[in-house]
């Protein structure tokens, strides 16, 4: 049952999307195709991520009163009872950012998987009125092979992570001078989101083949220019 949710719902449309492009794009250039889905994926997600990011900046802003309310308030009922009052007046979800995060995941794995399959063109899932392409070009502009690995676009997905932690990093608000657990565990994500996790995500690109690694460096470009324009919105607001 969840096999056949799992086709029909996300991983056939989007490899039938996958398909029509390649049909569509310039010369039939997979790496074009590639670009594509992922950009028209990341619009239809562009609410959900919107509205993520604003939740989370919104909540960095409200941590030295959530934190003030630690300190005035000894016992764990009237923390928590206050914090909900604190939520109420600003009307945040605490929850929402998982909760959107949860929605957009399968269809993001879905994207990944299409990608990751390669380009064998498995016409027993093709819709009818789409076709197998008649030109095909594995190499993105020419120069690099999608079904192979790719140095270029690996090193590039690295580096557009680890520019994508710097921009998001630019939400949080600053804590306190206090050393506690918590301080010192957002510290220790913090370090590993911008310099482990883009080496990981380098390690990958690089393992897996180049329309994987394209498709990451696409998505993480889109992510910046998302969070810049969400943060620049805010900043006027």
């Amino acid at each position: 049952m969840f096999t056949l949710i799992w086709n029909t719902v996300f991983y056939a449309p989007l490899y039938n999307a996958l398909v029509f492009l390649i049909s569509i794009a310039p010369w039939g250039d997979i790496g074009f195709a590639v670009i594509l889905l992922t950009i028209i994926v990341r619009l239809i997600l562009f609410p959900l991520g919107k509205k993520a990011v604003e939740s989370q900046i919104r909540m960095n802003q409200i941590q030295p009163e959530l934190q003030k309310i630690k300190e005035d308030y000894p016992t764990k009922e009237e923390q928590a009872k206050k914090t909900l009052e604190l939520y109420k007046k600003y009307k945040l979800n605490p929850f929402s950012g998982c909760l959107l995060l949860l929605i957009q995941l399968p269809i993001i794995i879905a994207l990944y998987t299409v990608f990751l399959k390669g380009f064998s063109f498995d016409t027993s899932i093709l819709y009818s009125f789409v076709n197998v392409p008649v030109v095909i070009n594995a190499k993105f502009l020419g120069l690099i092979d999608m079904h192979t690995h790719s140095i270029v676009l690996a090193l590039l997905a690295g580096v557009t992570q680890y520019f994508q932690a710097v921009i998001a990093e630019r939400r949080s608000v600053p804590h306190s001078g206090t050393k506690s657990f918590q301080n010192d565990l957002m510290k220790s994500m913090n370090t590993q989101m911008k310099y482990v996790f883009p080496f990981i995500v380098a390690l990958i690109s690089y393992n897996v083949s180049a329309a994987v690694a394209l498709y990451w460096v696409t998505t993480n470009l889109f992510t910046i220019g998302q969070e810049l324009w969400i943060q620049k919105k805010l900043k006027k607001q």
